[in-house]
């Protein structure tokens, strides 16, 4: 017989705890079963499809504008027609360098005479430069493969 089998005191519409106690007045003991039901769950690879990367570069021209530096040297020649004792020397006076040019003159006496001086005037000049520049790029291809 099985555990709930033979509690035929059961009726409709009484408690179970009722139906228990009356069956228990003509039995010492009563087994009545608890079942619960329990899950398991876990994971499994499973191959859905493969893919394929393909990648290449694409070139394109640009055209670059920045800024660069360069410098100018502007030459002026200074007439001095002066008598001196021995040559000066290169000097500098801000941004001018100054280069003394001699000549020894004949005359009754011979006599240094300073002729002219050079003066070289350093400028910075700023320009736009416009440059054709190669530039690349990757792209990428990606394809679903069957498995």
């Amino acid at each position: 017989m099985g555990p709930l089998q033979g509690l035929g005191a059961l009726r409709l519409g009484e408690s179970d705890g009722a139906a228990l106690m009356a069956e228990q007045d003509d039995r010492d003991e009563v087994v009545v079963p608890v079942i619960e039901e329990e899950l398991a769950t876990g994971t499994r690879q499973v191959t859905t499809g493969a893919v394929r990367v393909e990648k290449r570069v694409e070139k394109r021209v640009r055209r670059v504008t920045a800024p660069a530096l360069h410098e100018e040297v502007e030459i002026r020649r200074v007439p001095v027609n002066r008598v001196v004792t021995e040559a000066p020397k290169s000097r500098r006076q801000g941004n001018t360098v100054i280069v003394p040019v001699v000549e020894e003159e004949l005359v009754v006496t011979k006599r240094l005479v300073l002729k002219e001086e050079i003066h070289l005037i350093k400028k910075r000049m700023k320009d736009r430069v416009v440059k054709e520049v190669e530039l690349g790029r990757e792209r990428a291809t990606v394809r679903r493969v069957k498995p």
